[in-house]
């Protein structure tokens, strides 16, 4: 009985850790997300698009790509973010860019920006972008 019973609790105790992760996760679908930014080496991405420096694209994490509501794995370039717009601030200056590829090193609410998109925002001699903050357009 006492085995049972502390097998359901654990069981519960499980689920509602996981439904916490969850909810933490899909917190970026509304509101201001603060997170480092980045720059990348673009080419064909994760959606599947090929694109250029000079494109004003971002790649997002991958924990933010693989969760995102509506994809439910397999090719990735139908994942519903693909083609998302997002607004990206730093110290006052700000860029719109384009989802078009994921980002295996970023964490949660991180952005790797294409050199163009980067450079609307500092000189990508900055390197990093501490304090960036982003909202979904």
């Amino acid at each position: 009985m006492f085995f049972s019973k502390a097998l359901v609790f654990a069981t519960l105790a499980v689920a509602g850790a996981s439904a916490a992760v969850i909810e933490k996760r899909q917190s970026y679908l509304t509101g201001t997300q603060t997170g480092e930014g980045t720059s990348y080496a673009v080419g064909t991405g994760a959606c599947g698009v090929h694109n250029v420096p000079s494109d004003l694209i971002v790649a997002v994490s991958q924990q933010l790509f693989d969760t995102y509501p509506g994809y439910k794995g397999g090719n990735p370039n139908n994942n519903p973010v693909c083609g998302k717009k997002i607004k990206a601030n730093y110290q006052g200056k700000s860029v719109t860019v384009t989802v078009e590829d994921r980002c295996t090193g970023c964490a949660l609410t991180d952005l790797d920006f294409s050199t163009g998109a980067f450079e609307q925002l500092a000189p990508l001699s900055v390197g990093r972008l501490h304090g960036m903050t982003w909202t979904w357009v």
